[in-house]
């Protein structure tokens, strides 16, 4: 790969990050302070309390389904087939749920996701 295609993959990660982060801080702004929530002073809990939350983001690319048998015989160099082809969006799960797919990207030998959508059912 090129330093310019890498270069450019970069450019275009950091734009999807940049354009799914202000997607995410708009549904913020329109939930505002959440309603009857109360800290343990009694004052309101507002969004920006919540913005320091951590959250496990999984990038799941595929799934296979082996035996116990098929399993104990993988090695160094085995093959798992996954249910997706290499042409179809890997997902971008938050504590388990789905909240985005995008593409695998390699940037400066490791891997990244490019966002390519945002589920509507945030």
């Amino acid at each position: 790969m090129s330093e310019e295609t890498t270069n450019q993959d970069q450019t275009n990660l950091e734009d999807a990050i940049d354009q799914a982060t202000e997607s995410v801080a708009v549904q913020a702004a329109e939930i505002g302070e959440l309603a009857g929530a109360t800290d343990a002073n009694g004052d309101p809990i507002g969004m920006e309390a919540l913005m320091e939350v951590p959250v496990r983001v999984t990038v799941r690319i595929g799934r296979a389904n082996l035996t116990l048998g098929e399993l104990v015989q993988l090695s160094p160099g085995s093959l798992v087939p996954l249910d997706r082809e290499a042409h179809e969006p890997a997902d971008v799960l938050v504590n388990g749920k789905v909240v985005a797919r995008g593409e695998v990207v390699t940037i400066d030998n490791s891997y990244g996701v490019r966002v390519t959508s945002i589920s509507k059912d945030l």
